[in-house]
Protein backbone atom coordinates (compact mmCIF):
# COMPACT_ATOMS: atom_id res chain seq x y z
CA UNK A 1 0.00 0.00 0.00
CA UNK A 2 1.89 3.30 -0.66
CA UNK A 3 1.95 5.44 1.98
CA UNK A 4 5.21 7.09 1.20
CA UNK A 5 4.33 8.60 -2.20
CA UNK A 6 6.02 12.04 -1.12
CA UNK A 7 9.03 10.75 0.18
CA UNK A 8 12.63 11.16 -1.16
CA UNK A 9 15.30 7.75 0.43
CA UNK A 10 18.86 8.41 -0.67
CA UNK A 11 20.77 4.85 -1.05
CA UNK A 12 24.45 4.94 -0.51
CA UNK A 13 27.12 2.57 -1.37
CA UNK A 14 30.44 1.33 -3.18
CA UNK A 15 30.35 0.20 -6.32
CA UNK A 16 31.36 -3.51 -5.06
CA UNK A 17 30.35 -5.45 -1.63
CA UNK A 18 27.17 -4.26 -0.27
CA UNK A 19 25.50 -7.13 1.00
CA UNK A 20 22.69 -7.80 -1.20
CA UNK A 21 19.55 -8.21 1.08
CA UNK A 22 20.70 -5.15 2.74
CA UNK A 23 20.19 -2.99 -0.17
CA UNK A 24 17.84 -4.33 -2.51
CA UNK A 25 15.43 -5.49 0.16
CA UNK A 26 14.95 -2.18 1.66
CA UNK A 27 14.92 -0.31 -2.00
CA UNK A 28 12.06 -2.75 -3.10
CA UNK A 29 10.08 -2.19 0.18
CA UNK A 30 10.45 1.41 0.27
CA UNK A 31 9.31 1.60 -3.81
CA UNK A 32 6.84 -1.08 -2.93
CA UNK A 33 4.94 1.71 -0.30
CA UNK A 34 5.43 4.81 -3.33
CA UNK A 35 8.70 6.44 -2.16
CA UNK A 36 11.47 7.33 -4.70
CA UNK A 37 14.38 5.80 -3.89
CA UNK A 38 17.68 7.01 -5.65
CA UNK A 39 20.77 4.83 -5.46
CA UNK A 40 24.15 6.90 -5.72
CA UNK A 41 27.26 4.56 -5.92
CA UNK A 42 30.83 5.30 -6.45
CA UNK A 43 31.16 5.19 -10.14
CA UNK A 44 28.26 4.36 -12.74
CA UNK A 45 29.29 1.16 -12.98
CA UNK A 46 27.07 -1.52 -11.95
CA UNK A 47 27.19 -2.17 -8.24
CA UNK A 48 27.74 -5.42 -7.42
CA UNK A 49 26.16 -6.72 -4.22
CA UNK A 50 27.59 -9.84 -2.46
CA UNK A 51 25.72 -12.62 -0.33
CA UNK A 52 27.31 -13.01 3.21
CA UNK A 53 29.84 -11.30 2.24
CA UNK A 54 31.23 -13.31 -0.33
CA UNK A 55 29.04 -14.77 -2.94
CA UNK A 56 28.24 -13.08 -6.10
CA UNK A 57 25.02 -11.41 -5.52
CA UNK A 58 22.61 -9.46 -8.13
CA UNK A 59 24.08 -6.38 -9.65
CA UNK A 60 21.99 -3.45 -9.97
CA UNK A 61 22.68 0.23 -11.87
CA UNK A 62 23.24 3.31 -9.99
CA UNK A 63 21.06 6.38 -10.78
CA UNK A 64 23.72 8.63 -10.06
CA UNK A 65 27.11 8.60 -8.08
CA UNK A 66 28.33 9.95 -4.76
CA UNK A 67 30.12 13.04 -5.97
CA UNK A 68 27.03 13.80 -8.14
CA UNK A 69 24.41 13.95 -5.55
CA UNK A 70 22.79 16.50 -3.68
CA UNK A 71 21.93 15.23 -0.42
CA UNK A 72 19.74 18.36 0.01
CA UNK A 73 16.23 17.11 -1.01
CA UNK A 74 15.89 13.81 0.44
CA UNK A 75 13.98 12.66 3.41
CA UNK A 76 16.14 9.75 4.48
CA UNK A 77 19.49 8.15 4.38
CA UNK A 78 19.93 4.46 4.10
CA UNK A 79 23.55 3.17 4.11
CA UNK A 80 23.33 -1.02 4.00
CA UNK A 81 26.46 -3.02 5.28
CA UNK A 82 28.54 -4.99 3.66
CA UNK A 83 31.83 -5.51 5.17
CA UNK A 84 33.95 -4.51 1.76
CA UNK A 85 31.37 -2.32 0.89
CA UNK A 86 31.06 -0.34 4.15
CA UNK A 87 35.05 -0.10 4.94
CA UNK A 88 35.43 0.82 1.51
CA UNK A 89 32.79 3.48 1.91
CA UNK A 90 34.24 5.48 5.03
CA UNK A 91 37.35 6.42 2.96
CA UNK A 92 34.81 8.08 0.37
CA UNK A 93 35.05 12.31 1.61
CA UNK A 94 32.33 12.66 -0.58
CA UNK A 95 29.95 9.69 1.58
CA UNK A 96 31.21 11.43 4.95
CA UNK A 97 29.76 14.42 3.57
CA UNK A 98 26.79 13.29 2.80
CA UNK A 99 26.36 11.84 6.04
CA UNK A 100 27.17 15.15 8.14
CA UNK A 101 24.68 16.76 6.02
CA UNK A 102 21.95 14.42 6.77
CA UNK A 103 22.74 14.18 10.49
CA UNK A 104 23.94 18.05 10.93
CA UNK A 105 20.17 19.03 9.42
CA UNK A 106 18.25 16.28 11.67
CA UNK A 107 17.24 14.10 8.74
CA UNK A 108 16.99 10.19 9.61
CA UNK A 109 19.64 7.93 8.37
CA UNK A 110 18.91 4.42 8.79
CA UNK A 111 22.29 2.31 8.64
CA UNK A 112 22.71 -1.77 9.31
CA UNK A 113 24.97 -4.32 9.70
CA UNK A 114 28.47 -2.45 8.68
CA UNK A 115 26.67 0.47 7.20
CA UNK A 116 26.91 2.18 11.06
CA UNK A 117 30.47 2.48 10.13
CA UNK A 118 30.34 5.73 7.85
CA UNK A 119 28.52 7.19 10.87
CA UNK A 120 31.46 6.59 13.23
CA UNK A 121 33.82 7.89 10.19
CA UNK A 122 31.58 11.41 10.34
CA UNK A 123 31.91 11.68 14.11
CA UNK A 124 28.32 11.01 14.17
CA UNK A 125 27.52 8.48 16.70
CA UNK A 126 28.26 10.47 20.18
CA UNK A 127 25.15 10.02 22.14
CA UNK A 128 23.87 7.77 20.27
CA UNK A 129 22.60 4.16 21.05
CA UNK A 130 23.00 2.23 17.96
CA UNK A 131 23.53 -1.38 17.17
CA UNK A 132 25.43 -3.16 14.07
CA UNK A 133 27.37 -5.77 13.36
CA UNK A 134 29.00 -6.78 16.27
CA UNK A 135 32.43 -6.26 14.86
CA UNK A 136 31.41 -3.00 15.04
CA UNK A 137 30.79 -2.41 18.99
CA UNK A 138 34.31 -1.05 20.09
CA UNK A 139 34.13 1.25 17.24
CA UNK A 140 31.31 2.65 18.38
CA UNK A 141 32.07 3.08 21.72
CA UNK A 142 35.26 4.56 21.21
CA UNK A 143 33.48 7.35 19.32
CA UNK A 144 31.14 8.25 21.75
CA UNK A 145 28.18 5.86 21.26
CA UNK A 146 26.22 3.17 23.46
CA UNK A 147 26.16 -0.45 21.89
CA UNK A 148 23.92 -2.57 21.94
CA UNK A 149 23.01 -6.28 20.73
CA UNK A 150 19.42 -5.84 19.79
CA UNK A 151 17.33 -6.68 16.27
CA UNK A 152 16.39 -2.78 15.45
CA UNK A 153 17.66 0.04 17.75
CA UNK A 154 15.64 3.30 16.94
CA UNK A 155 17.17 6.45 18.68
CA UNK A 156 17.88 10.52 18.58
CA UNK A 157 20.43 10.09 21.21
CA UNK A 158 23.47 12.12 18.77
CA UNK A 159 20.19 14.81 17.46
CA UNK A 160 18.89 13.15 14.76
CA UNK A 161 16.70 9.53 13.92
CA UNK A 162 18.68 6.78 13.65
CA UNK A 163 17.51 3.27 13.09
CA UNK A 164 20.32 0.26 13.31
CA UNK A 165 20.07 -3.42 12.59
CA UNK A 166 22.74 -5.76 12.91
CA UNK A 167 22.06 -8.17 9.92
CA UNK A 168 19.72 -9.06 7.04
CA UNK A 169 18.32 -11.06 9.77
CA UNK A 170 16.61 -8.50 11.04
CA UNK A 171 15.50 -6.36 8.09
CA UNK A 172 11.36 -6.86 9.02
CA UNK A 173 12.16 -4.56 12.16
CA UNK A 174 14.53 -2.28 10.26
CA UNK A 175 12.43 -1.83 7.63
CA UNK A 176 9.20 -1.58 10.09
CA UNK A 177 11.21 1.24 12.34
CA UNK A 178 12.31 2.89 8.86
CA UNK A 179 8.41 3.10 7.50
CA UNK A 180 7.75 4.70 11.22
CA UNK A 181 9.80 7.63 10.94
CA UNK A 182 9.12 7.91 7.12
CA UNK A 183 5.31 7.93 7.77
CA UNK A 184 5.70 10.51 10.85
CA UNK A 185 8.08 13.13 8.77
Amino acid sequence: MPHLKSKQVLALVTNYGVEQDELLVPMRHLRDRGAVVTLAAVSRDDVRTLVGDEKPGEAVAPDTTIDEVDPAGFDLLLVPGGTINADTLRLQDKAVSVVEAFTSSGRPVAAICHGPWALVEAGKVSGARLTSYPSLATDVRNAGGTWVDEPVVRDSGAGFPLITSRNPKDLPDFLREIDAVLDAA
